[in-house]
């Protein structure tokens, strides 16, 4: 399962020019789900996505969550990054390893209610739907988060901090 993580003022998604889904300061989370993943890999993102510490403190430092800052989610649906451009040999990627709807769909939800169980007001997005996302990306600060199927962790991956921001 992958997320792709942005910190936000504010983000918004239509469909067919009718608003969704929506959030204030908080978090927008591009959710993508393969075909291995689970319940377990719903609740680890969820309880890392609540936990993860990119909002600054007093001293400018990230060391508040989207909990300690009273934040809010609003989780999109984003089959595409399932994509496998590692195995790509042309031009087009290939989505292989996506869950199938069917799967993807209650794993989005489950991913939901884990985060609204943490006490993280979410939002969503229409599961299969064209959306359009518009955003204001806040810092701008993005992270992407991997829950590798069956392992304990996470691995997280993000963009280098020149300006040494980062706790």
């Amino acid at each position: 399962m992958r997320a792709v993580i942005q910190r936000v003022s504010r983000a918004e998604v239509t469909v067919d020019g009718v608003t969704v889904g929506a959030c204030g300061a908080g978090l927008l989370v591009l959710l993508g789900i393969v075909t291995d993943d689970g319940p377990t890999e719903a609740a680890r993102l969820a309880a890392r996505v609540a936990r993860l510490r990119i909002f600054e403190n007093d001293d400018g430092r990230f060391d508040r969550s989207v909990v300690d800052v009273a934040g809010e989610v609003l989780v999109v649906s984003q089959f595409t990054l399932a994509s496998d451009s590692g195995r790509q040999k042309g031009t087009r990627p290939d989505f292989s390893k996506a869950a199938r709807p069917e799967v993807a769909e209650p794993l989005y939800a489950r991913f939901c209610e884990e985060l609204r169980g943490l006490g993280v007001p979410v939002s969503t997005g229409a599961f299969g739907a064209r959306m359009e996302v518009s955003l204001v990306n806040d810092g701008p600060v993005t992270i992407v988060l991997d829950v590798e199927t069956g392992s304990a962790g996470t691995a997280a991956r993000s963009a280098p901090d020149p300006e040494g921001t980062r706790g």
